[in-house]
């Protein structure tokens, strides 16, 4: 089969690699019809994820049809369609046991990661009853692929993890697929304002259209000031680092009100600085998280109501075998007025 295999920071290929077969009996073999490319592969690319070794395939988002079943999957058989989730669960471990999915003793995030993943025609998954989620007739493929990750991501990370609760004033650094995540999901819980702050002017303008308040382009802009006036000289309640850099970070720390909470959302390669000078005294609370999926069949359901368009996060389509293509086009997404692109087998 072909796959997206990594050979080291700024390496990569497409190549013949053996198709994966059944290792344990809770396994399934999974044929891919549709794919994406993370934010996570671009850090990936960059170097900043240690445990991404040389001839790793890379992807952890997808949907398609089960080839193969081990002898012990009971919820799935060959020919079903389904969801793949970014993250693998055993569901007996202490860490499942708490819903803690990302750090299951046995899985967690591994696709792409530790173990080969779905940029490829064929991945095996993991503990397959509860890695998978079997999708109805009729459903829109390139939707549901928006649901491996970052629409879970998103809201889990950012808006459940910054508690957000109606009336607050919210300002998320970052307006890439993820950031826009948090935005539509936050919509949820109504809160007042939502500031969305990022130096690309065409997501910026994505942001508005997907209901952001206000937009600050953080390029031409003082973002500190920004945030205070719309705020009466308060800062916001919840602030989402959506970037995953040192610069954004402190952002979230500078505007953040007392009793505010700090999301982070991003995945950092580098050290931050923690100015607890400032912080000490203003009750803030600062959360990390690796997505745990437990909101997935929620925003299954709400997804396939048609009460959030997933497909708005979506603006290229390439073929799966045009994947170096798709990844340049990521990689420039300013100039290529990207957010999210479905690879297609």
């Amino acid at each position: 089969m072909k796959a997206l295999v990594y050979h080291g920071p700024e390496k990569k290929s497409w190549e013949e690699k053996p198709k994966p077969t059944i290792v344990l009996p809770t396994d399934a073999v999974v044929r891919i019809t549709k794919t994406t490319i993370c934010g996570t592969d671009l850090h990936i690319m960059k170097g900043d994820v240690p445990t991404v070794t040389n001839g790793r395939i890379l992807g952890h988002e997808g949907v398609g049809i089960i080839e193969e079943t081990g002898t012990s999957v009971v919820n799935f058989k060959k020919g079903d369609h389904v969801l793949i989730s970014c993250i693998t669960s055993c569901g007996n471990c202490s860490y499942c046991k708490k819903a803690m999915y990302s750090h299951c003793e046995k899985g967690g995030w591994i696709l792409g990661n530790t173990i080969d993943g779905t940029q490829a025609e064929f991945v095996r998954i993991p503990f397959a009853d509860n890695s998978l989620y079997p999708i109805p007739a009729g459903s829109d493929e390139n939707a549901l692929v928006m649901l491996s990750d970052i629409l879970p991501t998103g809201f889990e990370c950012g808006v459940l993890n910054g508690k957000v609760k109606p009336g607050d004033t919210i300002a998320i650094i970052g307006a890439g697929p993820i950031g826009l995540a948090v935005l539509l999901t936050a919509q949820f819980y109504t809160p007042s304002e939502i500031i969305v702050v990022d130096q690309d002017e065409n997501r910026l303008a994505v942001a508005k259209a997907f209901g952001a308040t206000y937009t600050i382009n953080s390029a031409e802009s003082d973002v500190f000031a920004k945030v205070l006036g719309f705020t009466n000289g308060k800062g916001v309640d919840v602030a989402v680092e959506a970037v995953g850099i040192p610069a954004t970070f402190e952002m979230c720390e500078a505007i953040v009100t007392a009793g505010g909470h700090i999301a982070n959302i991003g995945v950092h390669g580098k050290s931050v600085n923690l100015h607890m000078e400032t912080l000490w005294s203003k009750n803030i609370t600062i959360t990390t998280r690796l997505v745990d999926t437990v909101s997935t069949p929620m925003l299954f359901k709400i997804v396939q109501a048609k009460k959030l368009d997933a497909t708005k996060l979506i603006t290229h389509q390439f073929k799966l075998d045009e994947i170096i293509k798709a990844y340049d086009t990521f990689e420039h997404a300013a100039t290529e007025k990207a957010l999210k692109v479905i690879l297609t087998a």
